[in-house]
């Protein structure tokens, strides 16, 4: 069976056909509605960190969608790594053994980079619509909101295949923007601490008893296919669950805004999450420079 898009071209598309523009008005930012969303989204991210816009995507693009994910799926860079909250691999000597500095889990997850996404899918027309990065930014509460410029990790698709997990982590971006596109039949839960960091304090005793097994301040969201949600990863320690061995997989595309223009992605989280960096990482690099202290 075909949807009323599948065959649309992107340029031919409009908006209310992908987005619930119904209950989410991102095409009429004066509308006492779309007011009445952000309102709704900036209450949680202020209040747990974390907004989820529920149904943001009709059924028919989120077919259209999970139909883009599947074609590019062989693309997909794999990896199982054993790392700590902060993507490193190897101990520190200047911590103690029984520290998050020095406590390392399994991540085994893949990602479909964002030079798999041509100008033509649906899911970088989404990405790079301007109502949305508007409307994001709104929620946020910042002036505005720009695609991330890098070009693996701008635009991806996060894939846990069955047995998979993502396991505790911090974001470098300060926030995140993701649609479940296709939810595991067990496990594959998204679980989070809101802002157990912030710029002067690490958090770390709070971090290790989560890394331990503790559940104090633990948030498990319950997302559907179409659910976007908002997410502050700079500070909140988060982690998607295992998807159980026997389980489709959990597929959820990842938009990735900044708020300045052309930034670019730090050189080793690119070269974990990918398998590949470019040059424009290797310029980037060279010219960093980190905006707060908290570690990486």
């Amino acid at each position: 069976m075909t949807n009323a898009i599948d065959s649309v071209p992107v340029d031919e598309i409009d908006l209310s056909v992908v987005v619930d523009t119904d209950r989410y008005p991102i095409d009429r930012p004066d509308s006492a509605e779309y007011q009445a969303a952000v309102d709704a989204a900036r209450q949680g991210l202020r209040s747990v960190g974390c907004a989820v816009i529920k149904d943001f995507v009709r059924p028919d693009a989120l077919a259209r969608l999970g139909a883009e994910i599947w074609e590019r799926k062989p693309t997909t860079h794999f990896s199982t790594q054993v790392i700590n909250p902060y993507f490193h691999f190897n101990a520190n000597p200047d911590y103690p053994e029984r520290h998050p500095m020095n406590t390392f889990l399994e991540r085994s997850s893949g990602f479909i980079p964002g030079d798999s996404w041509e100008d033509t899918t649906l899911m970088r027309w989404v990405f790079e619509h301007p109502g949305l990065a508007r409307f994001l930014a709104d929620c946020l509460e910042i002036p505005e909101l720009h695609p991330y410029a890098d070009p693996l990790a701008g635009l991806t698709a996060n894939i846990l295949d069955p047995g998979q997990q993502f396991t505790w982590h911090f974001d470098t971006n300060e926030f995140a923007v993701t649609v479940l596109v296709e939810e595991a039949e067990e496990g594959g839960l998204f679980e989070y601490v809101p802002n157990i960091r912030s710029d002067g304090d690490e958090g770390f005793d709070h971090i290790q008893d989560v890394l331990e097994g503790g559940r104090t301040g633990v948030h498990t969201l319950d997302l559907r296919p179409g659910d976007m949600q908002i997410f502050r990863g700079r500070y909140s320690l988060h982690a998607v669950s295992r998807v159980a061995a026997d389980s489709r997989p959990r597929h959820a595309a990842i938009f990735a805004y900044t708020e300045q223009v052309g930034v670019i992605g730090r050189l080793e989280r690119t070269q974990q999450l990918f398998g590949r960096v470019l040059q424009a990482h290797i310029d980037a690099e060279e010219a960093r420079v980190r905006s707060d202290g908290l570690t990486d």
